[in-house]
């Protein structure tokens, strides 16, 4: 699969950035996200994405350098250090920015190793978190999953290949939730598995990634099914028999055929 030329960007615009905002006194925290934090992803058309923490207790108002901006070359995003301790948690602001935390790279931490915790607590799943969202997560996929071969079964190919690609995030959710890993963006995904594979071996890039392709191209049966097997085979070791099992003799039409 070819991959995106990467280039010798030019980053004036952004070592400019970090040397003004550091000096800045409002300013506790300084981290780099996006493609240019993950080796090899940075194209001809990244931008640098910074998040710049400032303190809650801060005087007057930002500098004009500090405030959100897009560029062609530079995407900042400035919060306090009471929003970016919630930003991207469960139960904070946009929940769906969490994965932009991980791989990501402290620039600057003036609180002592508080902005590099921070960072590290939303960049993976404690045991408790990864349970639950395994447990919710894995329910939403199997319900997706079951309409879907039910539409096949009952020769509704079109609509049995919407609800397959719908199962795709709830299925990614819970197979990384399953190693405590967040869901990558699907940009990063390919990279993610390649460069930080998943510990079994169904979840390597060159096995994983062609059946995702397939269920996301027509929802073919037989490639759902073999993919449900290996979740339900880890899901049951992880301890969710409940969910599966609550589904009663219905888990058999998503195993594989024999």
């Amino acid at each position: 699969m070819p991959r995106p030329t990467t280039r010798p960007a030019d980053s004036t615009a952004f070592t400019d950035f970090v040397t003004h905002a550091s000096a800045s006194p409002d300013v506790v925290g300084l981290v780099l996200s996006g493609s240019h934090a993950r080796e090899g992803m940075a194209t001809a058309h990244s931008d640098h994405d910074v998040y710049v923490i400032t303190a809650d207790d801060r005087t007057g108002a930002p500098a004009a350098l500090l405030d959100g901006r897009r560029s062609a070359a530079l995407d900042v995003m400035r919060l306090s250090l009471s929003e970016f301790r919630t930003r991207g948690l469960p139960g904070g602001t946009d929940p769906w920015d969490r994965y932009a935390f991980v791989h990501s790279q402290v620039l600057l931490d003036r609180l002592d190793g508080t902005i590099t915790r921070l960072v590290a607590e939303k960049a993976a799943l404690d045991a408790p978190e990864a349970h639950r969202l395994v447990r919710s997560e894995l329910d939403a996929y199997i319900n997706s999953l079951y309409r879907s071969v039910k539409s096949h079964r009952d020769a509704r190919p079109a609509v049995a290949h919407l609800d397959a690609a719908e199962s795709v995030p709830c299925l990614l959710t819970v197979v990384f939730a399953l190693h405590q890993r967040v869901r990558p963006y699907n940009k990063y995904l390919l990279w993610e598995l390649e460069h930080h594979p998943l510990s079994a071996p169904e979840r390597a890039a060159d096995v994983l990634f062609p059946q995702l392709r397939r269920v996301v191209a027509d929802g073919d049966p037989a490639t759902q099914r073999a993919l449900f097997a290996t979740v339900e085979r880890a899901a049951r070791q992880a301890g969710h028999a409940a969910v599966l099992d609550s589904w009663g003799a219905d888990i058999d039409l998503l195993r594989p055929r024999s």
